[in-house]
């Protein structure tokens, strides 16, 4: 999710607050482990401003641009078989009993 909201921002500079904010439903501490990975992997570039608080902006390198064909991919596989990854959830979810009756 995070390449994905730098890849919409992107040659552009996002804070991480800004990234917090379009990434509903994520923790600071979750956000920031993800970045440090994406940084230390060549996929971001991030920059410090020394102020007080420190302003903090991400970027995607060029490695990290390379992403959004292979991940448009995905997404496409993805949206063309949610239907039957719902439904193997569903099944998944349900009681022993259930699942065996069913299968």
């Amino acid at each position: 999710m995070a390449v994905k909201v730098l890849a919409e921002a992107a040659p552009a500079e996002v804070r991480f607050a800004e990234l917090q904010r379009r990434m509903t439903g994520i923790s600071q501490k979750m956000l920031s482990a993800t970045l440090q990975g994406l940084t230390r992997d060549g996929l971001v570039g991030r920059r410090v401003e020394p102020t007080v608080p420190p302003r903090v902006y991400y970027r995607l390198t060029p490695l990290g641009l390379s992403l959004e064909g292979p991940l448009a991919a995905v997404r496409a596989w993805a949206e063309e078989h949610m239907a039957e990854i719902d439904r193997a959830n569903t099944r998944a979810d349900r009681p022993d009993a259930e699942r065996a009756a069913g299968e």
